[in-house]
């Protein structure tokens, strides 16, 4: 699930994202409000770093940028997650919900543990883990497991065309969450933007049959507006998290992985026989649970302007459309144009109020 990472102010680089790069990637940027490097003084500011509650392999004053870098970067993020409903649509034909998710998850846990060994901080996952184990256990019952439990049961259920731009109001999810989580207040904005997304939701959900109510699947409807909510849920939790976002990520599905194993013999059988199925699952893993995320979080990080590259997320939801018509043969209804263009307006107009402040321990 993409990241917008818009409404971030001052950011600390934390340590390499790549082994070839000077990067430096968290996943949700660290922010420390009313603060910039080069305004303190070299002692103030060595204090200020060393005294942070992130653990890294390296403690920087201000984050190297590469604009050109970050827009391919961007761009190469957006593209692979824009195949992501093609993808799950074509393993959902050979493999049921829990198989997919154990195989995908299998292999982004196995893909981001190399990535953090080519950081060099395979150390960190137990030093990480030790700190906070209860939290990344409750992490990891978030997402990947219940998450992507909720969100492929949606896909399974709808066409690829209903699930993605429903589950892409998360966004909105989130706004209406921040204010019992997190104390906001909603501003006339935010509900012109739940307003659009919802409205869009339904449009899309009925087919554009507003005064009749058919959905093609209620069901699917309420299972990819349950996984907006997860996810949400998700990412508020995530504020909390101080520590190397790929480090995290990581003891995230390795956390997981057993218990979608678990879950996999009690409601179906890890035994596959499809190659296809499992070519499909592999590509989920990689390119939708982990490596994208690195990728996306190494274009923010590089970015001089969270802005440049938080944008181009906007276009996902528009690619998507044409993998899904082109690859799954789906012909693409005038009402999810039409919803579309209501969830994409209600979702920047969310995103340009402001993002959920983290929270303080």
């Amino acid at each position: 699930m993409p990241e917008f990472g818009t409404g971030v102010q001052r950011q600390i680089s934390l340590g390499p994202v790549l082994s070839d790069s000077e990067a430096r990637i968290n996943y949700h940027v660290a922010t420390i409000d009313s603060v910039v490097c080069e305004d303190r003084g070299k002692d103030e500011t060595h204090e200020l770093i060393d005294n942070m509650p992130i653990v890294g392999n390296q403690n920087v004053c201000a984050p190297v940028t590469d604009n050109r870098r970050a827009l391919i970067y961007g761009l190469a993020a957006v593209l692979l997650w824009s195949t992501s409903a093609t993808a799950f649509k074509l393993a959902l034909r050979e493999l049921d919900v829990f198989q997919l998710l154990f195989y995908a998850a299998s292999c982004s846990a196995f893909a981001l543990l190399i990535i953090v060994w080519r950081q060099g901080n395979l150390h960190l996952l137990a030093v990480t883990l030790k700190t906070r184990s209860a939290y990344f256990l409750l992490m990891a019952l978030l997402s990947p497991l219940a998450y992507y439990l909720v969100l492929l049961r949606a896909y399974d259920l709808l066409p690829a065309q209903q699930a993605q731009p429903i589950n892409y109001t998360w966004a909105i999810t989130l706004a209406l969450l921040a204010v019992p989580l997190l104390g906001q207040k909603l501003t006339r904005a935010d509900i012109l933007a739940v307003l659009l997304g919802y409205g869009g939701v339904l449009v899309i959900a009925t087919q554009g049959r507003l005064f009749e109510m058919e959905f093609d699947s209620l069901e699917g409807v309420l299972y990819a507006l349950g996984s907006t909510i997860i996810w949400a849920l998700y990412w508020i939790m995530n504020t909390r998290n101080k520590f190397d976002p790929v480090v995290s990520l990581c003891l995230n599905f390795l956390i997981a992985v057993p218990f979608v194993f678990i879950v996999c013999v009690v409601f179906s059988t890890p035994v596959v026989s499809s190659w296809g199925g499992l070519s499909a699952a592999v590509y989920v893993g990689l390119f939708e649970m982990g490596i994208t995320f690195a990728l996306w979080a190494s274009a923010l990080k590089l970015a001089s302007g969270v802005a440049r590259v938080g944008n181009l997320i906007f276009l996902a939801p528009l690619i998507s459309m044409v993998f899904i018509a082109s690859i799954l043969n789906e012909t693409i209804h005038p009402a999810t144009l039409i919803g579309l263009a209501m969830i994409l307006p209600g979702v920047l107009i969310q995103q340009m109020q402001r993002s959920p402040t983290p929270v303080q321990e």
